[in-house]
């Protein structure tokens, strides 16, 4: 692929995601597109890094998130956790131009965010149309819905079902720092999701039909880890495809490559950066 294919490709599916046809999916490197330094960790082994230098982990551990979350809940207690990642994420990076071009969006039904700051919600707080679906920790499942919590424009919360009057939904699988600070980060939070995600349960139903007939397009997403890689599956899972990934060109690694490769999606070469500057000025 020519380096002029894949801003060409880049400029046909930003009209796609425009149009509503093509969901977008957020990663943790798309905070790297702000005038500064990200004020949050941008991914989870750095994350890792940062829980590792608070509380004392083994060093075979520190560059796996969910090792290392769990690690602090069973030595520290999941409230030291939960404190943790809640400071960790307090600040909330200002909209990059991509984050303030998709809030922008009126015909986007969906936008997927994976990491937990409350970037894309900001972006999207001046609009009354759209609400958050997030994924919840372990430890404050309750009630019939235990693996998702909804929230309206206001931050307050609703049922699940309310979202299908949304015209925009923000779904944060992974969960949200804000309006209540609940992440899924330590393995046992991850255990039982990653047991019901292939039959869908914890894929809310509004998110299950907006993606119908639709493909995703991957922006800042890394699947080094078969736990981002089994979340992607799973979000791709029943959907209509193509799907495509902006990928920093010859980052991917071994394991990505196959990923892609198995699930038919699409690489698109460039530095994350350069792709954000064409779908936003086309």
């Amino acid at each position: 692929m020519t380096d002029a294919a894949p801003r060409a490709s880049l400029s046909h599916l930003a009209a796609e995601v425009a149009g509503g046809r093509l969901i977008p999916v957020l990663g943790p490197d798309v905070l790297t597109l702000g005038d500064g330094p990200p004020c949050v960790p941008t991914g989870a082994r750095a994350l890792s890094h940062l829980l590792a230098s608070k509380v004392g982990v083994p060093g075979r551990i520190k560059n796996n998130l969910w090792h290392t979350a769990q690690y602090i809940e069973t030595h520290r207690h999941r409230v030291t956790l939960d404190k943790l990642l809640a400071e960790a994420f307090k600040p909330v990076p200002p909209p990059s131009p991509l984050h303030a071009w998709l809030a922008g969006l009126s015909d986007a039904p969906l936008i997927v965010d994976t990491w937990y700051d409350g970037t894309m919600a900001a972006a999207l707080a001046p609009r009354t149309d759209w609400g958050l679906i997030q994924g919840t920790s372990k430890a404050r499942r309750t009630g019939d819905a235990p693996w998702y919590r909804a929230y309206d424009s206001a931050g307050a919360e609703c049922p699940p079902e309310a979202a299908a009057a949304w015209g925009t939904l923000l779904y944060k699988p992974h969960g949200a720092a804000q309006p209540v600070g609940d992440v899924l980060a330590s393995d046992a939070d991850y255990v039982e999701v990653l047991c019901e995600l292939d039959i869908q349960t914890p894929i809310p139903a509004t998110v299950q039909e907006r993606r119908q007939g639709r493909g995703f397009l991957f922006l800042g997403c890394r699947f080094y880890d078969q736990i981002l890689r089994s979340f992607a599956r799973a979000l791709m899972k029943r959907s209509a495809g193509p799907h495509y990934a902006v990928m920093p060109p010859g980052e991917e690694t071994p394991n990505e490559i196959r990923f892609l490769a198995a699930e038919s999606i699409m690489p698109l070469p460039l530095p994350l950066a350069e792709a954000a500057a064409v779908m936003t000025h086309p």
